[in-house]
Parts: structure tokens; sequence; C-alpha cells
């Protein structure tokens, strides 16, 4: 569902949020209701692959990580205006094939997300053996609850775990062709008591952003402390505003 934006002010940047595996658009609606109270557009898509969408043949191939790629360039087609993308966790791999060729891009946000570069995938970054098979799907994780959700209150992780999907296996394994970071600023968010995401391995990524923030949350600040991640975001933001416009100061951030 669309969240209103009746505060939202023209002149500012549009956030597109794409969120990670085994989640959907929804795991963005606290956020998307802070940045609107706050004068901000947003949107938040659904990747096919953990969100296969209505009336898709029975037996058809999966979604990988390229097919998520191409929802992702064709929401950035429906918008208007520059845009800054917003990746977490997984996301962070089709969002950086999808800016590489997308003209109105101008800072992509990595949330304990894989800022992978042309050539990596997901089992490569992590050093999994790639499947000779990769039909399949990979349901969530049994702990899900206390890995993505260990600092979110008990009732919305409730919630969110009874929402999770299978992710297809095509996602980990197809790689990168074009990092887009390497032409589009990129800023990076480290979660530093991420269970999912080791912090270490994220400030690894993170040296290959502009810019680095630090949450002192688990793997999902969009859920556990929605109102820090949204300062973030309009901190890191606030810069590409046009000149003479305004913007709401974001509390500050522990920036490295």
């Amino acid at each position: 569902m669309e969240v209103p934006h009746v505060n939202a002010d023209a002149d500012r940047p549009t956030f597109l949020l794409v969120h990670g595996a085994w989640h959907g658009a929804w795991c963005w609606e606290p956020v998307r209701a802070e940045l609107d109270a706050d004068g901000w557009r947003s949107h938040a898509v659904d990747l096919p692959s953990a969100n296969p969408p209505a009336g898709r043949p029975e037996g058809a191939r999966p979604a990988g990580m390229l097919d998520d790629a191409a929802v992702i360039r064709e929401s950035l087609r429906r918008i208007e205006g520059p845009v800054v993308v917003v990746a977490h966790s997984y996301g962070g791999v089709p969002t950086t094939e999808a800016i590489s060729d997308a003209a109105n891009v101008v800072r992509a946000v990595y949330v304990a997300a894989f800022q992978l570069d042309a050539g990596e995938s997901m089992f490569t970054f992590r050093g999994t053996p790639v499947p000779d098979d990769g039909a399949g799907q990979v349901p969530p994780h049994p702990d899900s609850r206390r890995l993505f959700f260990d600092d979110v209150p008990e009732a919305d992780a409730a919630r969110a775990t009874a929402r999770l999907r299978p992710q297809a296996v095509r996602s980990f394994a197809e790689r990168v062709t074009s990092a887009g970071w390497r032409t589009v600023p990129s800023s990076y968010v480290v979660c530093e008591r991420d269970l999912v995401f080791d912090p270490s391995q994220q400030r690894e990524l993170a040296a290959r952003a502009d810019s680095v923030h630090r949450l002192a949350s688990g793997h999902s600040p969009f859920l556990s402390m929605p109102r820090q991640l949204t300062d973030v975001l309009v901190e890191i933001a606030a810069p590409t505003l046009p000149a003479g416009a305004g913007a709401r100061a974001a509390e500050p951030s522990l920036e490295g």
C-alpha cells in the first residue's frame, strides 16, 4: 500500500526503498511514514525473487537477481526527478546492477547491504558453493525471529517473521554485471549489532562507499529504530537538494 505523501516537498528527491531477501515492500512502512511526516516522497518495491507476481505460470523459472534489478529499473523510470535509492541487505545486489544506467539516481544508500562489485554474487562474496541447480528456493531461516528482529518490539517482530517468504536461489547465484556505485555517489549504514551480516564484513564493503554512517541496531533498523534510520537517510539526502530548498535537520549520526 502506498503511503499518502500529504507533506511532500516537490523540491526534494524521492526515496526508492529496496528490501532484502525473504522480505517485501511492507518492511519499509514505518520508515515511509516517518519520511512522509518530514516532507519526503518515497516508494517501495516488491522484488520478484521473494514475491512472485500473481498469475505466474506453474513451473516457471524463479526470478533471479537480474529480474529484481529489472523491477528496480522500471520503478526508477516511473519516478520523475532525482531519486535516492536505499537498499537493505541482499537488496544492495540488484540495486547496484539497476542504478548503473539510471540517469535520475543521485545517491545510493546501502543499509547493512551487499555493495558488491562487477563479477561478484551473494554466493561468491560469502564463499558459498554455487549449486548446480539454481532453480530452487531457500526458506526463511528457522531462527529468523532472533536473527532478523532481535531488537524489534515483540509484537512487530512476530508479525514480520510471519510475513517472510521463500527466496529464489538464483538471486544469490547471479553475478553483478555492472557496479553502479562506481559512477553514482554512495553511502553505507553499518548496523553495529547485526546478527545476520557480520558488522566487520559490512565495514569491509563500506570502504567502497563515499560516506559511512553507523546505527546501534540489529539487522532490521527499519523496524527497530525507524526514526533514527530516517534521520540518517535525511542527513544523507540533504546535500542532494537544489540550492535554496529546505530540509529537516537530521539527528546527528556517527559518521566514520
